[in-house]
Order: structure tokens, then sequence, then C-alpha cells
């Protein structure tokens, strides 16, 4: 499983946003996340690509620190993941203490939950640890694309989303942006190729599969005993 732990940044001298975060990933219908402590949420996710959909989405305003955390989760799951066990939890909190000594860069860090003691194969283990460190790397790189966007960009980049608009060559699609926006098709274009768009979907797919790499490597080293009843 993934766990992710969100906590806003400088929240001693910022309004309350859990409430709108957890607006904006209600909408976006990935998981069901919860504030947990604080100005902290925290949400359980079974698939790769609602990962990267709700760190991409966090990272966007510049305002959270982002955990991500993978390995075994105790059974039964719990409605409310406030009340989750097991060892991608620990590794969640860890992902997002990190995340928190890296503020000066792109503040988003991956950990494994591998177990560390009965059965775990170590080599599996280590490539686990790895595939953790690869997903998070490609992961602040596409962090940082969407850091550096620009308003005017992201107004063109949400109408081509909201156009399920994840090819922008699509014929047709930047002349009904232009249109919608009020701006030329040349503006549109710029703001495309600028914005880092393109290379942002085609570096998503393989965050995706370096998450479910360290997924699978992880949960193949922790076991059948991995769950640690009590362990947070």
């Amino acid at each position: 499983m993934y766990v992710m732990t969100i906590d806003q940044r400088g929240s001693r001298t910022d309004i309350d946003r859990v409430p709108e975060l957890l607006d904006g990933l209600r909408r976006l219908s990935r998981g069901r996340f919860e504030r947990s402590v604080g100005d902290e949420i925290q949400g359980v996710l079974d698939m790769p690509a609602d990962v990267v959909e709700v760190a991409i989405h966090a990272l966007r305003s510049g305002r959270w620190y982002v955990g991500i955390g993978i390995g075994p989760v105790n059974e039964p799951q719990p409605v409310s993941p406030r009340e989750g066990s097991g060892a991608a939890f620990v590794a969640a909190r860890q992902a997002v203490d990190r995340a928190k000594a890296a503020a000066s860069h792109v503040p988003v860090a991956v950990v494994s939950g591998g177990v560390r003691r009965g059965t775990a194969a170590a080599g599996d283990a280590e490539d686990g640890v790895r595939a953790c460190a690869n997903a998070e790397a490609v992961l602040r790189l596409v962090g940082r694309l969407i850091r550096e966007r620009t308003e005017a960009q992201w107004r063109v980049v949400d109408a081509l989303r909201a156009r399920n608009g994840r090819d922008p060559g699509r014929h047709g699609q930047q002349k009904q942006v232009a249109q919608e926006l009020g701006i030329s098709e040349q503006s549109v274009s710029r703001a495309i190729i600028r914005s880092g768009w393109q290379e942002e979907w085609a570096a998503r797919p393989a965050v995706e599969m370096l998450l479910a790499t360290a997924h699978g490597l992880i949960l193949d080293a922790s076991g059948p005993e991995a769950p640690n009843r009590g362990e947070r």
C-alpha cells in the first residue's frame, strides 16, 4: 500500500489550508484523505497513478511537504486513515520529515516501509529502497517543472487538462483553448512549451512504474509476517 502524509508549510504564520487541500483531493477522487493532527493530512492509496496525482496537486502551490511511505499495512484496514497502522505508516512519517529537511528543494520524499526483521530478504529490501529513491528523484524533477510555472501557463495547462488534454498537439485543441481564454494560438503553444506540460506527462508513467516496482519489491521482502500489530 501507499500511505501519504502531507503537512502544511509555515503553518504557524499562515491560515489553516487543510480544508482547501482536502476539498481539492475530493474533486480529484483520489483515495480518502483526512486531517490526522494539526495542519497535516493522511491517506492510503492502492494505485501509483493516484499517488502521483495527489503529490503533484499538493506540490503545485508550494505550501505542502509531501511524504510517501510504501509497504504493508495492518489488516483489516479501518475506515479512517487516522486509525491505520503498519510499516507503510511509519515510512510515511519518516518521508514527510525528510521532505521537511529538503524544503529548500522540492519537498517530497519516498521511503520504504520494508520490514527490518524476521524473514525479509536483504537483496529485495535493498532493491526496494533503491526503487523508492529513484521514484523520489523523478518525482522531484516533475515537481520542479510544475513549481516553476507561471499563473498564465497554469491557466493554459488547466484548460487543457479540463479537456482531458494529455496530448496538447491533438487537432483543434489549442485553438479551442485559445478561444476559451481569449488569447492567441501562438500564446497557447508557447505556454505549453515553457510550462513543461509534455515533459510532465511523459515522466508521470516513469514515476508510476518506479513506485509500483518499489511496492512489489518491498512486499516481497516483507514476507507473510510483515504486518506488525500496533506498529504506527
